[in-house]
């Protein structure tokens, strides 16, 4: 990790989930010289975390959360947050009054307002942070990060998450950050099946796609999946990057948000389902540009 860090003074922070984003999150947060404790459901996982970075690692998310001014949180899913903040050994349980709660996690607006409502009632603070910007952006420190949540602990957060971070901006309130990432993801699944029908067709004419694709990614065709995806897409590879699996769990709470809001979102349905025949030809695990593997 080459990042260069703003100086924020050393903060006592926890990181709940060391997953594939939040391993190397916390990693920088340690970096940036924050005094880091560490919580995972695999302990194993946790120590190899602080062989490799220092800190702390707790047995508890409330143990990992006690005397930390941040408590920084990327787990799977709405079931997988409430684990780890609430009950005798949720995050809330061991934060102190006017402790801040920051949820990384891609989950609904839903349960991030009922969240928000828990933690205002205990004295705590709770911000919806989901990031973009996938496992290079958090290896590199280069995460978006979209917020829904009350002003200030926006504001005090914001310094300490940009140690992991290129960009962190307050959307809205409760909610409201989870619901631009789900904005986010329509974009990307339309982007995504656009170009695998591009590089298809281009193949079905005969012509020589990776020309095709610096030509065209220098006009109006441009765009962060063709730039970054485009060649290994033409090349077959996807064993890296976002995984269908989670694009699917990703679109189903866009899906589920639709049908509360009345929005319409056609494409991103009919996509949705040619992730689920990705997934049928044991694609789960692959990157989300594998949609090519449809078209031949």
């Amino acid at each position: 990790m080459s990042k260069t860090y703003d100086p924020v003074p050393p903060r006592a922070v926890a990181f709940i989930g060391l997953g594939v984003m939040g391993y190397p999150m916390a990693g920088h947060l340690a970096r940036a010289g924050h005094r880091v404790t560490v919580y995972n459901r695999s302990a194993a996982k946790a120590q190899a975390w602080v062989t490799e970075y220092g800190g702390a690692r707790a047995p508890t998310p409330a143990e990992a959360a006690a005397g930390a001014e941040f408590v920084f949180c990327c787990v799977g899913n709405d079931d997988d947050l409430r684990a780890v903040t609430l009950g005798e050994t949720g995050a809330f349980a061991g934060m102190a009054p006017g402790a801040v709660f920051v949820d990384h996690t891609t989950a609904s607006a839903e349960v991030a307002r009922e969240l928000h409502a828990t933690a205002t009632a205990r004295s705590l603070q709770f911000v919806d942070a989901p990031v973009s910007g996938g496992q290079a952006g958090a290896v590199n420190g280069v995460l978006t990060v979209m917020c829904g949540g009350d002003e200030a602990p926006f504001d005090a957060m914001k310094p300490v998450a940009m140690a992991f971070a290129r960009a962190v901006t307050r959307i809205g309130d409760s909610g409201a950050g989870q619901l631009a990432k789900m904005v986010n993801q329509i974009a990307i699944a339309g982007l995504v099946q656009g170009l695998a029908e591009a590089i298809a067709f281009g193949r079905h004419a005969g012509l020589d796609m990776p020309l095709v694709l610096d030509v065209i990614g220098k006009g109006a065709a441009q765009s962060w999946q063709m730039d970054n995806r485009g060649k290994t897409m033409v090349e077959g590879r996807f064993d890296f990057g976002f995984a269908v699996d989670w694009m699917r769990k990703d679109l189903g709470l866009v899906l589920d948000e639709a049908r509360r809001n009345g929005a319409r979102v056609p494409v991103t349905a009919l996509v949705d389902q040619f992730y689920a025949e990705v997934q049928a030809q044991g694609g789960g695990r692959w990157d989300t540009s594998s949609l090519i593997k449809r078209l031949g």
